[in-house]
């Protein structure tokens, strides 16, 4: 027996859950739709299982599109039984039109709304695809509507196109004829499985219909102005997404109108004529009628704004643009293009200001003014606003528009392939010059298509003009299933729009804020595109020695259709005046070319050099103001990355760099190569604090940096010799400890210093103290060897000759060794020199004891005897007068000349051995430390010690910079300060000093050794 039939509720309960999983929200009120009778009259039954409503299941609100299938059957059935507009046979059956119709109902009410007024425009939908239609036809279709026979290129005074359909209805079947093409767009552009892909075409589409409404709207002005159209020739330029044809579905169509007096006419009359035709075109547009208006025709982009003419001839826009324009209205004109009227006047417009819009960027502060002008607009977007704007707001399409906009404007002038009015078209186009990385091209040209689209469902929806977000649950899933995003839906819309804002922002910031644009910017013409004889010209002028020389390198760098010459091509004529803004522009130029010939085929050198916004200008600096980090960036080339970093920049202390020793020795078995790479973390750290240094972005001193690489390096070459005495025949014997004296224990290495040292060791309870020194000797010299040879990485030269008894001494001695020494025979200098010992490798309680030993006699209780401060004395007058170089002037020598650095030291270490035993701060190996413990104990006031202080640092520092600017560590010359007025300017650079400043430098060291030589004759030598 066959079971009853379920009770009419049950029915309805399985039509709603049906209903639910396809993706109705309301389902209550879906299955009282179904029950229509207006539906069921013009569709037939819907239950649970129709097709139909399968196919609904697949749109952005199948709730609305079933709402909107209601209200047009009940349309249909009023426009006539006989008819039924064909809505029954159009549902019957899947077809594109079904499934454009279906899309057009769930997405739109406002296309919806024009269906049920106008049920017949249904068979809209079955026609071909308007996508990349001739916009010919477009035009001549609008114009038929309002009677308009399509005349291309007649001027208005010679009889163009005059409607015949006119006032009200001329207007009603304009706009109309306007709806259903905005039908079928909207509906093709819904059905499309890409609508990314699509986006520019749909742009072009609707531009074009745009530009066919204002062609028949002026049709209808002829006609409502007869007499006005046969006294002047007027032509419309698109400007904006317009012009650009990118529009959007609904938006403001920005218009600039040029006129031109019919022959006969007076200039004054045809421009009141012309004002009146533009006016009543703008009205058959917006203005109230019985068919809802198209868009504002918004003027406001002409000259002087809303204030200026509605016209002009093209003489006076000529005029005014030559004479009083602002940045942005350049910026604007981009994008202009004629979309109506006179095609001649047009031309004629173009021709004329085209060539203003590509050297508008010669203007003074043209880019930082289109800068300054994004931030404006971005500050104008209401507080409430801010996070829902696509269009304005940070990340939004203004952000990728400005970017596009003015890379075009800065590169145009000189590169005709990338003055594409779109702007997708010249973001491919800037890409495919180099302007742009590829990467950066392709992510922000997502973005572009994702926001526009967004933008494009979001205003289809009422077909208003509007650029924020919705924040209605119910709107954010439309709009995502709009997206192809019904999986995630809302949630997933938004997530990916705040996404996209993020990296929209990344890239402007990287690439609208380039220093090379401003830079570009400030060129003449003629030293952007390099010509051989401009560019001869120009690298005379700013100062190269060698232009024919720097011509070469050009070339070399630039020849050829590559895209490595394509990014020299941009990058040089900014980096040739960036070169010559250092001391040696030739040597910059040339070590430009030998980086880009080591580097230039690697995937991100010159991207970084274009992209970043400092590291091609910090690369410029360092390369025609040092030669030494020059040398240093061609044996690393890696290292020009860290000018993109100011993290990178910072010198690294010594626990990082310990750290690093440390998984350098873990992981590597072979000694000798264990020690190259130690050598190589020196050799970058000595790297990366000239880089700093030159650049001026350290917050360590020099010394400290270089002292820090080489305590590192010395106490991983002491691990490896240990290791490999623990690991022979004896196996270990001995503890040894390094203790770094000189420059190295007080901290102050500068480029060209060698590691002063002392080895100690102390043989392990219960050895043989002959066989544990010999294992310390050999441990001692194979610490030396490992970092003194010659090999792929620079030598740290380990000097051992401040030991007991100098070179005629044993290399190591035991603590108890020294202990005796410096009990029986330790001299005044030993003493001394011990000032600045400190151990730095090895056995810390050994390195303690150490301490603990010689305190006593460089600290000494009481302060050093009358006899010992005799004979400091005395050495340092030996020092004076037999170590200065023959012929060198005291006064010029930075090291040991009258107020340099040794004149600082022994005075500094004199009040040490006097008073280190009372004044704990004296107690110190450092200098400047010492020296402002004895100015707070009293013994220098205060003038003295500022005296000192700044004849010890300046010297120090020019000290450097001769290593720096020379390249050479060492050698005749190396301490002095040269006459040279070429090398005074380059090391005046170097200090921070201002272009030209050779001679102040000298006068102010010349100065400051005065003062601290005052210092020393009275507080040293008393």
């Amino acid at each position: 027996m066959s079971a009853p039939p379920p009770d009419a509720g049950g029915r309805r309960r399985t039509l709603r859950a049906r209903l639910t999983r396809l993706g109705f929200t309301d389902t209550e009120r879906a299955a009282t739709l179904l029950d229509d009778a207006d539906l069921v009259a013009v569709v037939g039954t819907l239950d649970e299982a129709a097709p139909l409503l399968e196919a609904l299941a697949g749109v952005a609100s199948p709730d609305d599109a079933l709402l909107a299938l209601t209200r047009l059957s009940a349309a249909c059935r009023a426009a006539g039984e006989e008819s039924r507009c064909g809505l029954r046979d159009v549902l019957a059956e899947p077809s594109t039109q079904r499934d454009r119709l279906l899309a057009v109902l769930g997405a739109s009410a406002a296309l919806a709304d024009h269906l049920v007024r106008h049920p017949d425009d249904l068979a809209a939908l079955a026609e071909p695809s308007p996508i990349g239609t001739d916009v010919g036809r477009v035009r001549a279709e609008l114009l038929a509507a309002v009677g308009a026979p399509d005349v291309p290129d007649v001027p208005d005074g010679s009889g163009g196109p005059v409607a015949t359909v006119t006032g009200p209805a001329g207007v009603d079947a304009m706009r109309r004829a306007y709806r259903r093409r905005l039908l079928l767009i909207g509906a093709t552009d819904l059905v499309t499985a890409e609508p990314l892909s699509l986006l520019p075409a749909v742009g072009a589409a609707l531009a074009d219909l745009a530009a066919a409404a204002l062609e028949a709207a002026l049709a209808l002005a002829r006609a409502e102005h007869p007499a006005e159209a046969a006294a002047v020739r007027l032509a419309v330029i698109g400007m904006g997404k317009c012009g650009g044809r990118e529009l959007n579905y609904v938006s403001d169509v920005d218009v600039i109108h040029v006129a031109e007096p019919a022959d006969g006419v007076g200039e004054e009359e045809a421009m009141r004529a012309g004002a009146r035709l533009a006016t009543a075109l703008a009205r058959a547009c917006s203005a109230p009628s019985g068919e809802p208006s198209l868009w504002p025709v918004d003027a406001a982009l002409r000259p002087e704004g809303k204030n200026g003419p509605l016209v002009r001839t093209v003489a006076s826009h000529v005029s005014y643009y030559e004479r009083w324009a602002k940045t942005w209205e350049f910026q604007a004109l981009l994008k202009a293009r004629v979309v109506a009227g006179d095609r001649e006047v047009g031309r004629r417009y173009t021709d004329a200001i085209g060539p203003m819009v590509w050297s508008a960027v010669e203007r003074e502060n043209f880019v930082e003014d289109s800068q300054a002008m994004r931030r404006r607009v971005e500050q104008h977007v209401p507080p409430a606003e801010a996070d829902r704007q696509l269009k304005l707001g940070v990340g939004g399409l203004r952000d990728v528009e400005f970017t596009v906009q003015l890379l075009q404007l800065v590169h145009g002038r000189s590169d005709d392939m990338i003055r594409s009015a779109s702007t997708l078209t010249a973001l491919a186009s800037l890409a495919a010059g180099g302007y742009v990385g590829r990467d950066h091209a392709a992510r922000l040209a997502v973005c572009y298509r994702l926001l526009r689209v967004l933008e494009h469902r979001i205003q289809l929806h009422r077909l208003r003009r509007t650029h924020l977000m919705p924040t209605a649950e119910a709107d954010l899933r439309r709009l995502a299933r709009s997206v192809g995003m019904r999986a995630g839906g809302a949630a997933e819309v938004t997530e990916r729009w705040r996404t996209v804002r993020r990296d929209v922002r990344q890239l402007h910031e990287e690439l609208f804020y380039r220093p090379l644009l401003p830079a570009t910017a400030s060129l003449s013409r003629e030293d952007v595109s390099l010509a051989p004889e401009a560019a001869r010209a120009r690298l005379a002028a700013i100062g190269y020695r060698d232009p024919a020389g720097a011509l070469r390198h050009i070339t070399a760098l630039t020849e050829g259709v590559s895209r490595r010459a394509a990014i020299q091509r941009q990058l040089l004529p900014v980096l040739l005046g960036w070169f010559a803004e250092g001391s040696d522009p030739d040597g910059g130029l040339l070590a430009f070319r030998r980086l880009s010939d080591e580097l230039g085929t690697t995937h991100w050198y010159l991207k970084l050099l274009r992209d970043s916004g400092a590291a091609a200008q910090r690369l410029a600096r360092l390369l025609s103001t040092s030669r030494y980090v020059a040398d240093a960036l061609a044996r690393s080339p890696e290292s020009v990355a860290w000018l993109d970093d100011d993290a990178e920049l910072a010198p690294r202390g010594h626990e990082r760099l310990a750290a690093e020793a440390d998984a350098v020795l873990t992981r590597q078995d072979d000694a000798v190569g264990a020690a190259t790479l130690l050598r190589a973390l020196r050799r970058r750290e000595m790297a990366r604090t000239a880089v700093a240094e030159v650049l001026g972005s350290s917050t360590v001193t020099t010394g400290e940096a270089l002292t820090a690489a080489a305590d590192v390096v010395l106490a991983g070459a002491l691990r490896i010799a240990e290791y490999e005495a623990r690991h022979g025949a004896d196996g270990a014997l001995t503890r040894t400890v390094v203790v770094a004296m000189g420059r190295l224990g007080g901290e102050e290495l500068g480029y060209g210093s060698d590691a002063d040292v002392l080895f100690v060791h102390d043989p392990l309870p219960g050895a043989d103290e002959a066989r544990a020194q010999a294992q310390a000797m050999t441990v001692a010299q194979r610490v030396r060897q490992l970092l003194g040879e010659v090999g792929p990485e620079p030598a740290l030269e380990v000097d051992a000759d401040l030991r007991p008894e100098g070179r005629n001494g044993p290399l190591v001695r035991s603590l108890a060794s020294y202990a005796e020494y410096y009990q029986r025979w330790s001299s005044p200098w030993e003493s001394q020199a011990l000032l600045r010992a400190r151990p730095v490798a090895g056995d810390p309680d050994l390195g303690g004891r150490f301490v603990a030993l010689v305190d006593p006699l460089r600290y000494p209780a009481g302060g050093a005897d009358a006899a010992t401060l005799r004979e400091v004395r005395r050495l340092k007058a030996r020092m004076e007068a037999e170590r200065l170089p023959r012929g060198v002037e005291p006064a010029r020598h930075l090291k040991l000349g009258r107020g340099g650095l040794s004149d600082v030291e022994w005075t500094v270490q004199l009040l040490q051995l006097q008073h280190g035993g009372d004044v704990a701060g004296l107690r110190t190996p450092r200098t400047l430390p010492a020296l402002d413990a004895a100015q707070e104990a009293g013994l220098l006031d205060a003038a003295d010690a500022a005296a000192l202080r700044e004849g010890w640092l300046l010297s120090s520092r020019l000290r450097d910079a001769l290593v720096l600017w020379s390249g050479r560590a060492g050698g005749a010359g190396a301490d002095v300060l040269p006459h040279d007025r070429r090398a005074l300017a380059a090391l005046a650079r170097l200090l921070g000093y201002g272009p030209g400043s050779g001679g102040e430098l000298e006068e102010t060291y010349l100065r400051t050794g005065r003062r601290a030589r005052a210092v020393v004759e009275r507080v040293f030598y008393g």
